[in-house]
């Protein structure tokens, strides 16, 4: 599966498009507003420079696409007017600077892989994107491509432990071309705020987080196998292209590859809503508002591994039901990184 080619959010403005159904990552991107803004304004007073060259990477459509570049842009709209209205002690104007230019562009193509000119860059944001992978670990799958992993599609307790070994080692690939990739388009001093899902615990089935929610999804998959719906071979081969790393396995790919310094590593969890908004006039329930950004996410790679075949509608409500059923017995806290990071040398 070519996940380049079949993965992307689902488009348009309809109830199930990931423009109405991106609220809980809108969320995320406030709770780290503050470090976002802070990082920037550092930035800009430390290398003023006459233009401003930003990436946002992985940022998808709909209201969340462009917010953080708008915010940027203002942020150093204000410094620079800033700068211009400086006045010495001696109540003399003092030097003055043109704001920089900002430019903005939209380029194609994978994050997992150079996209810019060397040196080019001054500022890098990612948020809710390096979760996941380039692609399904290779290691997974054994005779006849079906997963070892048999039952599930990502990390469980009953997932033999070379699955877990075999998502870290396609997490360490991935993100170390990254942050590669990256260290080559950045300037000295150069940062970047990236944010994404993670893990508090070494074990990724010792929470009730990320690997939980996948589990309860490969349990909705399981009961539509039960009742027909989608074959057990088919759910064998399907794995999720996902991986929710730790605070240290984070930190050991930044180590190793050795051009940045991490300014700021902190673990946070995203604010729960009370409820999921409104569908056709009724209150969602946090189920129903997950299963549907899941969904959102989710739903080109589903079509494209089973087929016209698999009822769409069914396995989402399947889920949001299960996801309401364990929120009742104690709650789900998914947590997520932000790390901040600072091009230390070419």
């Amino acid at each position: 599966m070519d996940v380049e080619k079949i993965f992307h959010m689902k488009g348009g403005i309809g109830n199930e498009s990931y423009a109405k159904n991106s609220s809980l990552q809108k969320r995320a991107l406030d709770m780290v507003k503050t470090i976002r803004i802070n990082t920037i304004i550092d930035l800009y007073v430390t290398l003023t420079p006459q233009s401003f060259s930003i990436a946002d990477l992985g940022c998808s459509s709909g209201p969340n696409t462009l917010s953080v570049i708008q915010e940027i842009v203002q942020v150093i709209d204000e410094a620079s007017n800033f700068y211009k209205g400086l006045v010495n002690i001696n109540g003399k104007q003092g030097r003055k600077r043109s704001g920089p230019s900002v430019f903005i562009a939209g380029v194609p193509g994978t994050f997992y892989g150079r996209l810019f000119p060397a040196n080019s860059l001054h500022f890098i944001h990612s948020s809710n994107s390096l979760h996941w992978l380039s692609k399904v670990p290779p290691a997974i799958y054994g005779d006849r491509n079906r997963s070892i992993n048999k039952g599930n599609i990502y990390v469980c307790e009953s997932s033999p432990a070379i699955v877990s070994k075999a998502y870290l080692s396609q997490f360490q690939d991935d993100f170390s071309v990254f942050l590669q990739s990256r260290s080559d388009e950045l300037v000295v001093g150069g940062r970047m705020v990236l944010i994404l899902l993670g893990r508090k615990e070494s074990d990724h089935c010792n929470e009730r987080g990320n690997a939980f929610l996948w589990a309860l999804f490969a349990k909705a998959m399981t009961l539509l196998v039960s009742q027909g719906e989608v074959t057990e071979e088919k759910l064998d081969s399907y794995e999720v292209h996902f991986y929710a790393p730790s605070k240290d396995e984070i930190e050991d790919e930044v180590n190793k590859q050795g051009s940045f310094e991490i300014d700021q590593l902190e673990m946070f969890e995203t604010e729960r809503p009370g409820s999921g908004g409104m569908k056709d006039g009724e209150v969602l329930s946090y189920g129903t508002m997950v299963s549907m950004a899941a969904r959102a996410i989710q739903e080109s790679m589903l079509q494209y591994h089973f087929g016209e075949g698999l009822n769409i509608d069914h396995l989402f409500d399947v889920y949001a039901k299960l996801l309401d059923e364990e929120i009742v017995k104690e709650d789900i806290r998914p947590l997520s990184f932000i790390l901040v990071l600072r091009k230390l040398f070419t």
